[in-house]
């Protein structure tokens, strides 16, 4: 057994034992972080503006901090950038996280010293528990695939600012740093196929036991390595044993991945974002990923159907239900307050606290009042899949509004790896199964307001050119499963089959 491997097995079996005693105690931990981060940011601009230091309870706080998003805290993180302390959290922060906005184009999400623990401490947590639970130790021997942003940091009013992941990179312990791939220099690159390139050449001939990364852009590193090599990546990396996602959805990639690699391994799931990591998946044997409840986050939730409500319901892990759909909010000690993050949730056991992902807020298609999310399509198409034995590549929604009773649709972009022998079958199977799982849009069909979806087929490699032709090819950037508009429809139209 070498050094590595033997230290880590007693060092995994101990942090995971400190997460399993922590994970009973979650709702204490929370009403203790709750008041530590009102304590802390008493004097903070916001704090004083909210009147921080009149809160008693979490009954003042929501009555004191309205919901946030981006565009209401961009004002105190422009005074940031000016040069301010004590604006949103006390001090200044010691990162920008900088990631992608909608209406207001590149954000910059704080990260302090208070909060970086919790990016970093959260990924280490999510690697021992696997590790204990598998006694698998010997994957800290072998080289460990990162295929992530450039850790190339700017500066943004004086703070160091990048994408999270190459953030992270600075902060991989010194311990992991002969097992990390790609090289730094690599990491830096941009253009994200010159990258997988160089990744390729750098990665095909070592002993790999982990990769980690987003599921389309992992599948494109496997997919690039045997065109490359002629090899199945089990033939090339005979002990890879461990494959850690997060991002989107990975059953929809689940069947081809390991397909492609030639056998099925072990997961992890993890569920981070420039605003923090929220939860991880800390069990092979058990359904969710264990929120993450002692790591400077309070969390609230409010039910997805009232998010747009003026005055929307907002819960603390005290009042929340299995099953419910919640829209997840956060206040943390890098200053977000109130916080929407546009993810939605799903607990699957209150004992402890796990949750399962069920999309994002502005994901959905509700255009005839049916607000079909994420979790739902996913499950009707990957069901017909599976029943077909049909693998996607990739696919997304959008809602196709015509004018007279009966005409609008749903319309489905799908790129196969393999098609379905009958295609039309296939979509009406599809379309059944979003009917059984959502009876609003059942009743629309019912009721001749909607007629069933539209298939569309997407050429090979579809949406690759695709995202390559907006620059959003590799790194964080992800299709979305679900828009309500037309947008994203109409420009995939130049990449469906005729």
């Amino acid at each position: 057994m070498k050094f590595k491997s033997f230290l880590a097995k007693p060092f995994a079996a101990f942090v995971h034992k400190g997460i399993q005693k922590t994970a009973t105690t979650a709702l204490h931990d929370q009403d203790a972080v709750f008041k530590n981060l009102i304590k802390q940011a008493v004097k903070t601009e916001f704090g004083k503006e909210h009147q921080f230091k009149e809160l008693k309870n979490y009954a003042d706080f929501k009555q004191a901090v309205p919901l946030s998003d981006y565009e209401k805290i961009k004002p105190y993180i422009d005074k940031i950038k000016e040069g301010k302390q004590n604006v949103l959290w006390k001090g200044r922060p010691i990162y920008f996280a900088k990631t992608s906005g909608t209406t207001s184009g590149v954000k910059y999400i704080p990260i302090t010293k208070d909060s970086i623990p919790n990016h970093i401490v959260t990924a280490r947590n999510a690697l021992l528990c696997y590790i204990s639970e598998s006694e698998n130790a010997q994957l800290a021997n072998r080289k460990m695939i990162f295929l992530s942003g450039s850790p190339e940091l700017e500066r943004v009013g004086g703070i160091p600012t990048g994408r999270l992941s190459g953030i992270a990179n600075h902060h991989i312990p010194r311990y992991l740093r002969t097992n990390q791939l790609p090289s730094y220099s690599t990491n830096c690159i941009e253009d994200w196929e010159t990258k997988l390139d160089k990744i390729v050449a750098e990665t095909g001939n070592q002993d790999m036991s982990l990769i980690s990364g987003i599921p389309p852009w992992m599948q494109m590193y496997f997919d690039r390595l045997i065109a490359v090599t002629n090899k199945k990546p089990k033939d090339l990396f005979p002990n890879l044993s461990l494959l850690v996602h997060g991002g989107v959805n990975f059953e929809p990639y689940k069947s081809r991945m390991f397909e492609t690699i030639g056998k099925k391994i072990d997961t992890v799931e993890i569920f981070p974002a420039s605003e923090g990591f929220f939860a991880f998946q800390d069990s092979q044997k058990e359904e969710g990923l264990l929120l993450n409840t002692n790591s400077g986050i309070f969390f609230e939730f409010v039910p997805a159907n009232e998010i747009f409500n003026e005055n929307p319901t907002r819960l603390s892990l005290h009042d929340v239900k299995i099953g419910e759909n919640y829209a997840l909010i956060i206040n943390n000690n890098a200053g977000l307050w109130g916080y929407n993050l546009g993810d939605t949730v799903k607990f699957v056991s209150l004992n402890p606290y796990r949750i399962k992902v069920s999309g994002r807020i502005k994901h959905f298609i509700s255009a005839f009042g049916e607000h079909v999310i994420g979790e739902e399509v996913e499950y009707s198409l990957m069901k017909t899949a599976e029943e077909e034995n049909v693998h996607i590549t990739e696919f997304t929604v959008g809602p196709m509004i015509e004018q007279g009773e009966g005409k609008s649709y749903h319309e489905w972009f799908v790129e196969f790896e393999n098609q379905p022998n009958d295609l039309d079958s296939f979509r009406m199977k599809v379309d059944q199964k979003l009917r059984q799982k959502n009876i609003y849009y059942d009743d629309l069909i019912k009721g001749n307001i909607l007629k069933p979806l539209k298939l569309n087929v997407v050429k090979k490699n579809g949406f690759i050119d695709y995202m390559k032709s907006i620059g959003k090819l590799g790194g964080q950037n992800k299709v979305p499963r679900l828009s309500n508009d037309r947008k994203l429809a109409n420009e995939l139209m130049n990449w469906v089959e005729q």
